[in-house]
């Protein structure tokens, strides 16, 4: 008996379907599920076209005046729904691309064979300089003239391009060509124009180049992650209505090569991966935690999927509900780890409450009295004792005068003598003892108490593994308490993070001092799929000066970092006053609905310094009768089509929209050293746009 031949859909047949009108992708759905049960069918009319590069692709019809283009083998049994338009349209398609694999890395690539243009068009010129002159055009040798021809291979360089990448001479005609390259090869070539060696890129995709490669075996091709980031296989009729059903959310589908590899397979311990605003890594992290829950979690057990604030994990809870089926979803849990300690906490009859604000009732009065038992003789501001809490005490989990006569102070100013830690030292402890009377307690330490518990009774965690999304949020006592929540051993933890996103000043913290060993399994994203790289250049010009750490005592840089699309560069404005920001404000939300029009439902969203700010601008373009919205801790109104967002610079993280203005007052613009965390909060809001942004500075 012969096997049921395999129907693969590719990427670019997704998203053609979703640009097509309602009526015809009904049609195409329904034809597809019929293709996907009998591809050899005889009902199938299989063309050839005329003048086609690739033999094997054929056209099918859908009705009078639409086609499908199908990859139909000579030999073996793979075939592949590739595109669908109009019959002429699909035709053009056809004729210019051929389906082949990469004879080095065996990868299945779709090869176009249209003239490349490697000038990029003026409009789509970045305005901000970053390591180079965008103007300069020309160079005296070619980027990759030292390369050899397995070398590109290696990279992901189609055969039948290696010619015209050996041309590229700049930084734009490398720009120019990425929609020529796959993915993998795009990314490679900006890489080793940056610096790495080939042998460095390969082994961080973790690539092997040495096995034999048969270049007509379709599928043993679509096993590689390069294939998987851009075909998808589907066996059955369901899979095939969940995927046609859901044209538009392509991260359910596909990954990038590097990041199916990350997001599969053993990892001998904690892994962390680095990746700019945009390269993925919320994405990354719930796809790591849908193999973790489907390949590696035994009976009883479950993943836990945690992050900072409540509103992303809420964000992420929904999305994961639509990556995995019910008996995925049964073996994850989303919270983010303030809830969890909250909820552990009720558990053991614990009855204190979580600090989180030191102004909040209670806490405030606690904080008074500490105060008052200062020794006024030793002329420290009050802001030093605040400052010294946060990043000494809280941070290191100290807890009596010997742990704080020796504790290293890196980055506070002044050196403190012994007698001065001695004269400082019961402003904490009072404030502490006054907590503890309002039956209240700091969220540092009650990370560190609730660590302590779990390390008392070791391997009776109920998870198996944790996946942690914006860890450079996290301070030690938490990264300490996400080390004792899972057994140390295969694929336990899971972080990823970017260190330029981190906008709590005093969460900085370095994994190997809280006990998480990532020695030779640290990974980074370099790709921006949500930016256009003018705005990301615009966004990176605001951290110049400001120091970066890769979230384990080392030093992140940002000029690897990419964005696959361009578009116009970010308006800059100087405002008057919040009169002046709010003219300006609705004059660019205007302009850009105006612009796109209604097509594709374009969300806007007005990014504020604070929460006063924020609620000026949205009652100034609600008066103009634009309908609004406010992020809240609660929700984000992901289904609100057609408002006008309106958010602080905190509540932003995490989300994405078409349009974005950032508004912030001109003290956020000081010098690096002194407004570092300023320029952070304003980084991290810039890069929530995909297409189009504006920074307006308050005078």
């Amino acid at each position: 008996m012969s096997l049921k031949p395999k129907v693969a859909l590719s990427q670019d047949f997704l998203l053609q379907l979703a640009k097509l009108p309602v009526s015809v992708q009904s049609k195409v759905m329904k034809w597809a599920i019929q293709f996907q049960s009998d591809p050899m069918s005889p009902g199938i009319n299989y063309e050839n076209i005329n003048g086609a590069r690739d033999s094997n692709l054929k056209s099918v019809r859908l009705d009078r005046d639409w086609r499908g283009i199908v990859f139909k083998p000579s030999s073996g049994d793979v075939y592949v729904l590739l595109y669908v338009d109009h019959h002429d349209a699909a035709y053009r398609w056809a004729e210019n691309r051929k389906l082949a694999i990469n004879p080095v890395t065996g990868a299945m690539q779709l090869v176009v064979f249209e003239s490349v243009t490697l000038e990029v068009p003026v409009a789509q010129r970045s305005s901000f300089a970053e390591d180079t002159a965008a103007g300069d055009q020309t160079s005296a040798k070619p980027f990759f003239a030292s390369l050899g021809d397995r070398e590109l291979l290696s990279l992901g360089v189609p055969e039948e391009l290696l010619a015209t990448v050996r041309t590229i001479a700049s930084d734009e005609q490398l720009d120019a060509m990425q929609a020529k390259l796959p993915v993998e090869a795009y990314e490679g070539l900006f890489l080793v124009a940056a610096g790495d060696t080939v042998s460095q890129v390969l082994a961080a995709r973790e690539t092997r180049v040495d096995k034999v490669v048969d270049t007509a075996d379709f599928a043993a091709a679509l096993t590689t992650p390069e294939s998987q980031s851009r075909f998808v296989i589907v066996d059955n009729d369901e899979a095939m209505m969940a995927i046609m059903n859901a044209p538009l959310a392509q991260w359910r589908v596909f990954l990038h090569p590097t990041q199916h590899k990350l997001a599969t397979g053993d990892r001998s311990g904690a892994v962390r991966v680095l990746g700019g605003a945009g390269t993925g890594k919320t994405v990354l992290a719930m796809h790591r935690a849908k193999w973790l829950a489907e390949n590696r979690t035994p009976a009883g057990k479950k993943v836990l999927f945690t992050t900072f604030t409540r509103n992303l994990a809420t964000d992420i809870e929904q999305n994961l509900k639509t990556l995995c089926g019910a008996s995925t979803l049964a073996k994850l849990e989303v919270r983010n780890l303030d809830a969890w300690v909250h909820g552990f906490m009720r558990a053991q009859k614990l009855e204190h409450r979580i600090v989180y604000d030191r102004k909040q009732e209670g806490a405030a009065q606690a904080w008074q009295a500490a105060m008052a038992a200062r020794d006024t003789k030793l002329d420290l501001p009050d802001s030093f004792y605040e400052q010294e809490l946060e990043q000494v005490i809280l941070a290191q989990g100290i807890t009596t005068l010997d742990e704080y006569r020796v504790a290293r102070r890196i980055g506070r100013a002044g050196v403190l003598s012994r007698s001065k830690r001695d004269a400082v030292w019961p402003v904490f402890e009072e404030y502490r003892g006054q907590l503890a009377s309002r039956k209240l307690k700091e969220v540092d330490d009650a990370y560190r108490e609730v660590a302590t518990m779990l390390g008392a009774r070791p391997g009776d965690g109920e998870y198996s593994a944790i996946v942690v999304d914006e860890t450079q949020d996290f301070g030690p006592q938490a990264l300490k308490l996400l080390r004792a929540m899972a057994p140390s051993g295969t694929n336990d933890l899971f972080f990823v993070g970017d260190g330029h996103q981190r906008i709590y000043s005093r969460h900085r913290a370095a994994m190997s001092k809280c006990g998480i060993d990532i020695r030779g399994r640290s990974r980074k994203l370099y790709l921006n799929y949500r930016t256009t790289d003018e705005i990301r250049r615009q966004a990176v010009a605001l951290l110049e000066g400001c120091e970066v750490d890769d979230l384990d005592d080392g030093l992140d840089e940002v000029k690897r970092y990419k964005s696959l699309s361009h578009g116009p560069a970010p308006s800059v404005f100087i405002a008057h006053g919040m009169e002046g920001a709010c003219g300006q404000v609705l004059q660019f939300v205007q302009t850009f609905l105006g612009e796109v029009g209604e097509s594709g439902s374009p969300s806007v969203c007005v990014i504020a310094a604070s929460e006063k700010a924020r609620n000026t601008l949205a009652s100034h373009v609600q008066a103009a009768g634009l309908t609004c919205v406010t992020v809240t801790a609660a929700t984000n109104h992901p289904d609100a089509q057609g408002a006008v967002h309106f958010s602080t610079m905190h509540r932003a993280k995490g989300l994405e929209f078409d349009a974005v203005a950032v508004v912030a007052p001109d003290a956020f613009f000081g010098p690096p050293d002194e407004s570092s965390g300023q320029r952070r909060l304003m980084y991290v809001a810039l890069t929530r746009a995909k297409r189009a942004a504006a920074l307006i500075r308050i005078k």
